[in-house]
């Protein structure tokens, strides 16, 4: 214990005569208080209080219907509830191509739920479809997701007729499953990890919006908008428009998230979510006017509109809807 104390004091003194000390070859009874010193000299994590979480949604099948759920687990590769995982599913063309509600809007209406193993399809003017979680036996399909490449195992041809009656053009389309042992794609980019993987999620796997930024967006675009036409996973109340740009690290329950970037929006805001109607204008045209980023990361957005954030996982865990939102600093 003296060579202990003896640590923790020079440290407390200066630093450098703490080093000094370690490096005399006192052992390791002196590393451990030189760990110990260093632990509780640190400065405590600083929480503070910026919002509610109001809604938590998944998206199952890519494009399709949001699932408004009261609480989900958070994963590296998003929200999951029960056996739904965010973006899982995801419609392609035969040769492997995706779709999303950009190239068929009717998409946006179109439900997957899950019971007991057991999936179900449902859609506008359409019988529910119901066809098993594991398909093991089907074909794993390498698909074209952006610019990257992912796998998928089909969900059958029961299913392929379904979705082709659905939407009702001259071509066939296939359902297919990211399964757990497949390997995700990496980001497109660059300011995620290389070790970040995703499924069928276009950039990052959690997207938070706050309901002030919608409220604010739908005064100025005079449209009356909800948060599901921009498809984010965890929507906030309780806070200032825009507040969700400058929480770079925030904790809700016990999860960690890390703010990433801010989402870059294309045409697909424009499909309304409720009718499966591609407006084409509005709210996009609105979001142009003043969600530009800042010359200096043109580079990374582009000409894209802002709206949004995108995080990635720090600590997975369990999330509820009416938890509070904290930032961390130190």
């Amino acid at each position: 214990m003296e060579v202990k104390t003896q640590v923790l004091n020079a440290l407390a003194e200066n630093k450098r005569s703490a080093l000094l000390v370690l490096g005399a070859g006192v052992g390791a009874a002196a590393l451990l208080g030189f760990g110990l010193a260093f632990k509780y000299l640190r400065k405590p994590e600083k929480l503070l209080r910026v919002g509610v979480v109001s809604q938590l949604l998944v998206h199952p099948l890519k494009s399709g219907k949001a699932l408004s759920v009261a609480l989900a687990e958070c994963h590296k590769f998003g929200l999951s509830h029960g056996q739904l995982q965010d973006r899982h599913w995801l419609v392609v063309t035969e040769d492997g191509r995706m779709v999303t509600g950009v190239h068929q809007p009717s998409l946006v209406l179109v439900s997957l739920t899950c019971d007991r193993g057991q999936l179900c399809l449902n859609g506008p003017n359409m019988d529910k479809l119901n066809f098993p979680l594991e398909q093991s036996n089907n074909p794993v399909i390498h698909c074209r997701v952006y610019r990257g490449e992912s796998q998928g195992r089909d969900c059958g041809d029961e299913v392929s007729r379904w979705l082709t009656r659905y939407f009702g053009v001259n071509k066939t389309f296939r359902l297919v499953h990211f399964e757990p042992q497949m390997k995700g794609r990496q980001s497109p980019e660059t300011l995620f990890s290389p070790y970040e993987r995703l499924a069928y999620t276009d950039v990052g796997p959690v997207m938070l919006l706050s309901e002030a930024s919608v409220h604010n967006l739908s005064s100025k675009s005079e449209k009356d908008l909800n948060a599901k036409q921009f498809r984010p996973n965890i929507v906030i109340s309780d806070c200032e428009a825009f507040a969700e740009d400058s929480w770079d690290e925030i904790q809700i329950g016990n999860v960690r998230l890390q703010r990433v970037m801010s989402c870059g929006r294309c045409l697909f805001t424009t499909v309304d979510p409720d009718t499966g109607i591609f407006h084409r204008k509005e709210p996009y045209q609105t979001l142009k006017s003043y969600r530009l980023c800042d010359p200096s990361e043109k580079h990374i957005y582009k000409s894209s509109p802002l709206f949004g954030q995108l995080h990635t996982v720090k600590k997975t865990g369990i999330l509820q809807v009416g938890d509070v939102v904290y930032t961390v600093s130190c």
